[in-house]
């Protein structure tokens, strides 16, 4: 008998290799999908954040008096149309339901004005923010990115 591998031998020993080969292959795709994907909802985080600054810097710059109207809701598309943010002013608290300068606010913002009794937290929002990826965009293929937050701000 001759001490060498026969052929269901070598056969057998190829096909163990190949199948350990196909599983590292399938993990490693598997990661770099997880990656990617961490990666965009990463960026779809901080999109959030920095589109509710924006909003609430938009907010804090309008002038009621000159429009004669509140803000309702609010828009932003990233600079490279990856994502969509959508915000929305739900309620305006406001001690004793007037503005800084004592006055009533305007007749078209009276169903988002919530009057408060207490004067600390006059001027706070309730802002739902809502962002979206682009579905058109060729980064995001079939991993759709959705992130809605609610929050009590002060612009």
């Amino acid at each position: 008998m001759r001490k060498a591998f026969g052929l269901m031998q070598a056969i057998m020993i190829i096909l163990i290799m190949s199948g350990v080969a196909l599983l590292t292959l399938k993990f490693a795709t598997l990661q770099s999908k997880h990656y990617s994907d961490t990666f965009l909802k990463e960026q779809a985080e901080l999109f959030l954040q920095s589109a509710t600054e924006a909003a609430l810097l938009e907010i804090s710059g309008f002038d009621r008096n000159d429009h004669n109207s509140c803000i309702k809701n609010i828009n932003i598309i990233s600079p490279d149309s990856l994502f969509i943010a959508e915000m929305n002013i739900s309620k305006y608290f406001l001690f004793n339901g007037k503005d800084n300068g004592g006055k009533d606010w305007p007749s078209n913002c009276r169903d988002r004005n919530k009057s408060i009794g207490y004067e600390d937290s006059h001027g706070m929002i309730l802002l739902e923010a809502v962002v979206e990826s682009n579905d058109s965009h060729p980064k995001i293929g079939n991993s759709k990115i959705r992130i809605v937050r609610r929050s009590l701000q002060r612009p």
